[in-house]
């Protein structure tokens, strides 16, 4: 990325959203750092317990999921206080006929009023309130971000792709091995996918919230879970089916500016891939055979080449009422990870690596970072990585 592009942590202060008049209700949980906290569902809760000093907020609104996270700053991260999450599918059916459909708008409305009301009970003292593909893509995406500031009050901002891939690479810096010297994130979204390249050879950002200093290149893919299961199903998936999807996939990868040169860099430096998405974390829990979802047991994982290949192999394999069935899946998701395998599978197939580290965490946590780093005291001089090419 160009030195004159901001990054998704300078601008942070200036993309703040607001949310009118106090009232409802919502829980406060404690947990660890980021990297280990839990969060609520949904559905009512008593009021929250008041905390000192600021909190902060971060809700990220997809084309398949709106989450919210409420935090506070602990040592050199945060705690999370509060958040709620809800598999909505704002973007269902965007590829086919460009407009968000009634049904769609109703769901996500509805998800945002308990939003609404967990961030009224605990007013963050800072918050970014952000809209991603779907709202990008949609022409009538505007007017359904309008309705929902009429409506409920809270304003959402509709962020670039660069941004996108920014705070994914904020939120899961952390998870990148010290000793790597470079590591190829991505982030496997509804209806887009994004990938940046850490070069960390003309040195490491010290600070978590500066990590996307050391973007090399990034892309945004046109694809993701949602559009490739509207253009070639997700119930009955095939093999040649999924070759097909790989195939849609790779077409766009080879449009990533630096490809080669990541490509050579893998074969003479320590570098990893680190996934973040429903689809990375679905298969790490299969991995682990859990009988149910356990964040703690994923964030942090890591996977070697033969077991994701062992993994999606056997979830290739699996009928969809199995997929349905099984605890780490879900109905809401039994059409869409097979799409998702087939972005991570065309991912793995033009840069291998020895192994992946799965995060559960992405978006909202990056936001909390930016905010928080933006908002310390002082800054300590650090080494920006190399930023010597631009995603598009």
């Amino acid at each position: 990325m160009t030195d004159s592009r901001r990054s998704a942590v300078a601008s942070a202060p200036r993309a703040e959203a607001g949310v009118r008049a106090p009232s409802g209700s919502g829980r406060a949980e404690r947990g660890g750092l980021s990297s280990s906290s839990a969060e609520p569902r949904s559905g009512p809760s008593p009021t929250p317990r008041r905390y000192r000093g600021p909190l902060y907020a971060a809700l990220d609104l997809g084309t398949n999921n709106c989450r919210l996270l409420i935090a506070k700053p602990h040592d050199h991260g945060f705690r999370v206080l509060d958040g709620f999450t809800r598999i909505v599918r704002l973007g269902e059916g965007v590829s086919v006929t460009g407009r968000l459909s009634d049904a769609a708008m109703e769901r996500t409305m509805d998800a945002l009023r308990h939003c609404r009301n967990k961030l009224r009970d605990h007013q963050p003292t800072r918050m970014r309130l952000i809209a991603t593909e779907a709202c990008r893509a949609a022409e009538n995406g505007p007017a359904f971000l309008a309705r929902v500031k009429d409506e409920l009050g809270i304003e959402l901002e509709i962020v670039d792709r660069r941004t996108e891939a920014e705070l994914a690479v904020t939120g899961c810096a952390d998870l990148i091995d010290s000793s790597a010297q470079g590591a190829l994130m991505f982030d496997i979204g509804g209806g887009s996918s994004e990938l940046a390249w850490l070069d960390f050879r003309g040195g490491r950002p010290r600070s978590q919230g500066r990590m996307a200093a050391s973007i090399r290149s990034w892309q945004s893919l046109p694809v993701g879970v949602v559009s490739i299961a509207e253009k070639f199903g997700g119930v009955n998936v095939t093999p040649e089916v999924f070759e097909a999807m790989v195939a849609y996939v790779a077409e766009h990868l080879r449009q990533f500016r630096g490809r080669e040169k990541l490509r050579q860099m893998i074969t003479t430096h320590p570098v990893h891939l680190i996934g973040t998405s429903g689809t990375v974390t679905t298969l790490a829990g299969l991995h682990l055979g859990l009988e149910r979802y356990e964040r703690q047991k994923v964030d942090g994982l890591w996977m070697r080449r033969d077991e994701v290949d062992d993994t999606m192999r056997a979830l290739l394999s699996m009928p969809f009422e199995r997929r349905v069935a099984h605890s780490c899946i879900g109905k809401d998701r039994a059409d869409l990870v097979l799409p998702g395998c087939a972005i991570f599978e065309a991912i793995r197939r033009e840069w291998s690596t020895d192994r992946v580290r799965v995060a559960d965490r992405g978006l909202r946590e990056g936001i909390l970072i930016s905010l928080m780093d933006a908002d310390r005291p002082y800054k300590r001089p650090n080494r920006p990585g190399r930023r010597t090419g631009n995603g598009q």
